[in-house]
């Protein structure tokens, strides 16, 4: 008897886990055709936030790229990951800030129209816009926590719910640098650690 309730208790956890992963599949598929559908709005130019049922939900997006490890192909592993890369250990805003400026490129001239494209932009040329995607380093999450609030920030900005403090900004960087290019645009914002640019005509150079 002992042992008939063992298979059974062990089959009901098989079933258990199965449906589990079943489930988080089916929410990191809804979450990331809404992506989809959610980047092409924005890089078409609407700045509204997306209805309820059309938003990515805070579960969804967790659901995608878990380990921090999956290919960078699809917008919230994309905007995720260059957040982690670019500001993690830092303040949330300066996190925000950082999406800010991608999602601000999506689809302005000189720049492409999906997430990934704008985060890989240049690497054709070895001139990243965005350095960690050409660092030569592995791309892997390193530090999970960090991770979770970076998909948490993508799915606002996704969703078109974060404000913009850096003001229209499509260029950074770090203040212990002095980029060449600084000079010829203009200051939009300094958040955190970084300074925020736009170029004077608004295309991008």
């Amino acid at each position: 008897m002992r042992l008939k309730w063992r298979t059974i208790c062990f089959v009901l956890a098989l079933l258990g886990g199965q449906a589990i992963a079943a489930d988080q599949t089916q929410k990191q598929t809804v979450a990331e055709d809404k992506a989809e559908i959610l980047e092409q709005k924005a890089a078409e130019g609407s700045e509204a936030a997306a209805p309820k049922a059309q938003a990515i939900s805070r579960s969804g997006a967790q659901a995608v790229d878990p380990a921090g490890a999956a290919p960078l192909d699809d917008a919230i592993t994309c905007l995720a990951r260059s957040i982690y890369w670019e500001a993690k250990g830092q303040e949330l805003t300066d996190m925000q800030a950082v999406a800010s400026v991608i999602m601000n490129r999506l689809g302005h001239a000189g720049f492409p129209d999906t997430v990934c494209a704008v985060v890989k932009q240049g690497s054709e040329l070895h001139a990243c816009q965005f350095s960690w995607w050409c660092d030569g380093r592995l791309d892997q999450v390193q530090e999970d926590a960090a991770y979770v609030i970076a998909k948490e920030v993508t799915r606002k900005a996704l969703n078109q719910q974060l404000p913009d403090r850096t003001h229209g900004a499509m260029y950074f960087h770090d203040q212990s640098v002095k980029p060449y290019w600084a000079k010829e645009y203009i200051k939009t914002a300094q958040i955190g650690r970084f300074l925020f640019y736009k170029p004077p005509a608004g295309t991008a150079r």
